[in-house]
């Protein structure tokens, strides 16, 4: 087996964004990846009563705030603040491209190692539960359903992922994809071809769109 982590640490850095797309960041994640021969990933599920993105599956993160400085600080400070991932245990690796929420924010994930049995406690009031899934799940699953999204007039497929209960989709999902297919080359097309129908217009793909 392959040493997941050394890879993480050596292939990562190499997508780091440019300087002015970091600056210009609205908000930043935490992927956190537990230090551990068989890596887990830190996922959360959103609090029911919150307005926004209620019950979702999603990285501890959140919006910059005026006083951060720079997106790890936001990353940092907002893992804390919903799951109490102390910032002085996370081991930074880098950024990785930024993608747009559906609520036009400009977000960038950030890779970090933790401590595999450090405990992480869930905050009343923005989550409901903090859980694991095996890095190798990712890696090796396929995953069993997508949706399809265009932006700037690029389709793109985002995977739906289900795990022990949980639904992963959306936004996270694609940055789950993303940022491994970059690191360890999955081997999953996020970007579709543009196909052309026999009327001279773009085939319509009947997957769920939303």
């Amino acid at each position: 087996m392959a040493d997941w982590l050394s890879r993480i640490r050596t292939q990562a850095p190499r997508h780091l964004p440019a300087a002015d797309v970091l600056n210009n960041a609205h908000a930043a994640v935490l992927i956190a990846i537990t230090d551990h021969r068989e890596p887990d990933v830190i996922l959360t599920r959103r609090a029911d009563h919150l307005t926004s993105h209620a019950g979702e599956v999603a990285f501890p993160g959140g919006k910059r705030d005026v006083d951060d400085d720079d997106v790890y600080h936001t990353a940092l400070r907002e893992s804390f603040e919903e799951i109490r991932l102390p910032p002085e245990q996370v081991e930074l690796v880098g950024a990785m491209p930024e993608s747009v929420s559906k609520m036009g924010l400009k977000v960038v994930p950030v890779i970090g190692i933790i401590p595999h049995q450090l405990e992480l406690v869930a905050s009343e009031d923005e989550i409901d539960s903090i859980f694991r899934v095996p890095l190798r799940y990712f890696l090796e699953t396929p995953p069993p359903d997508f949706t399809v999204k265009e932006y700037l007039g690029v389709r793109y497929r985002i995977p739906c992922y289900h795990y022990q209960g949980y639904e992963i989709w959306g936004l996270t999902a694609y940055f789950i994809t993303d940022c491994f297919n970059r690191i360890f080359d999955t081997g999953f097309e996020l970007v579709m071809p543009n196909v052309i129908g026999g009327n001279g217009t773009e085939g319509s793909d009947t997957r769920n769109v939303e």
